[in-house]
């Protein structure tokens, strides 16, 4: 496993759509380890293929709720419902934060990392998180649907400013 850069705001990858996963070979089980590695070096509750410089629909996530990592692979939300708005940041954006409504629930239909297909009901902040990372997949960033007004940065001193 490696742990893998992450690419930034201003890398043009994270504006494309990515592909689906057709095979479930060797290159993609390294690669969903090697993304997992890279979100847990980071802190991060979510990371998407485009943010490592792949352009496959892969979403690794753990909101640290005790219930260990989540792995998406040609992830698809069937249904949702509710609306909650929450601050957002994301790895490839640091020290960036703003507001963004999203649903209360989603359910998500994709594969796992065996090609096997899974069912997930997400609430609240779980909620968010597959909404932000799908969201990555399709080349769309929190800052795309962030409420107008509410984007905060944070200084290297520790200071939040608002823009």
């Amino acid at each position: 496993m490696a742990i893998r850069n992450i690419r930034g705001v201003e890398d043009e990858i994270l504006r494309k759509k990515s592909k689906e996963v057709l095979v479930f070979d060797e290159k993609i089980k390294t690669l969903i380890k090697d993304m997992l590695e890279t979100m847990y070096e980071f802190n991060g509750l979510g990371l998407a293929a485009p943010q490592v410089g792949i352009l496959k629909k892969i979403v690794v996530i753990d909101i640290y709720d005790g219930n260990g990592s989540i792995v998406l692979v040609n992830p698809i939300i069937t249904k949702q419902k509710g609306k909650q708005t929450i601050e957002e940041g994301c790895l490839s954006i640091p020290n960036k934060y703003a507001h963004v409504e999203r649903p209360a629930e989603v359910v998500v239909e994709a594969l796992n990392e065996d090609g096997e297909k899974v069912r997930l009901e997400a609430k609240e902040v779980m909620a968010v998180v597959v909404c932000h990372e799908i969201d990555h997949l399709n080349g769309e960033l929190f800052l795309d649907k962030m409420i107008p007004g509410t984007l905060e940065i944070v200084t290297d001193n520790g200071q939040e400013k608002k823009v």
